[in-house]
């Protein structure tokens, strides 16, 4: 089974899956500043317009309280989306405009048919978008799981490295971690999600699965690269794990 990925900018990827197309946390503005608690500046357009993207038959929404992973262009093909998953929060409050929005609580599921008989299972998972006790300001998030047959996959969404992640891997066995990276600090010294350390520890619970990390270029507030992972799991024998993706180019990884 091949599943293909196409990092269009920040946290936002295209899968093609099992005949589905699958979007990550939305954001297709070109580059400007957001004003609010913080300022946050993006730097960079996405690599495919919203309008190429389309059909979409799901998105998979982190969270919908931050620009960086929902602006106002995703914000816009949000209701073109044959389904929306996200927080139990954040379906309510997109929900007047968003008739499709779902609201999943960790380990909530649901199921989709697909063409061929077989049934795609998403399930939700545990995160946290900083340190303990940040959670007040962050407010809620959630990652996903994807299930077909004995393969998954695994989305973090903006979360760091917590026992809440920890969970996920005693629970599953993960063939393709997407993990959001970047050390995010838009706020000072602490970083809001995974930094590689954080990374390399998601690289070892997960076994022997494949780590692709996006969600670190793009935006001001980021302060690890890819580039600056790959060299660190060069160092500890864990390169040849790293996919590495570049924004516009398909990126196909074997699931079988």
């Amino acid at each position: 089974m091949t599943m293909r990925l196409t990092l269009i900018g920040g946290p936002t990827v295209l899968i093609e899956l099992a005949g589905l197309r699958i979007v990550t946390d939305p954001t297709f503005d070109a580059p400007r500043s957001y004003e609010g608690g913080v300022v946050l500046t993006k730097h960079t357009g996405p690599a495919m317009e919203a309008s190429k993207v389309l059909p979409v038959d799901v998105v998979l929404l982190s969270h919908d309280q931050h620009f960086d992973n929902l602006d106002h262009a995703g914000r816009a093909l949000l209701p073109q989306a044959g389904r929306v998953l996200t927080t139990k929060a954040g379906a309510g409050r997109l929900r007047e405009t968003v008739p499709k929005v779902e609201g999943l609580a960790p380990w909530q599921q649901v199921k989709i048919p697909l063409k061929d008989k077989r049934t795609l299972t998403i399930t939700a998972t545990p995160a946290r978008h900083g340190p303990r006790g940040f959670e007040p300001i962050s407010g809620d998030v959630v990652g996903f799981l994807l299930t077909l047959g004995d393969r998954t996959i695994y989305v973090s969404g903006d979360t760091v490295w917590y026992d809440g992640v920890a969970d996920i891997a005693s629970r599953y066995d993960v063939d393709v971690a997407i993990l959001f990276t970047g050390a995010a600090r838009p706020r000072g010294a602490f970083h809001v999600t995974m930094d590689n350390n954080d990374a390399v520890e998601a690289a070892h619970a997960f076994g022997e699965a494949q780590i692709v990390a996006v969600h670190n270029e793009g935006w001001g507030h980021f302060s690890e690269t890819q580039g600056d992972l790959a060299q660190l799991f060069e160092v500890l024998g864990l390169k040849p794990r790293l996919r590495l993706v570049e924004r516009g180019v398909p990126l196909s990884l074997e699931l079988a």
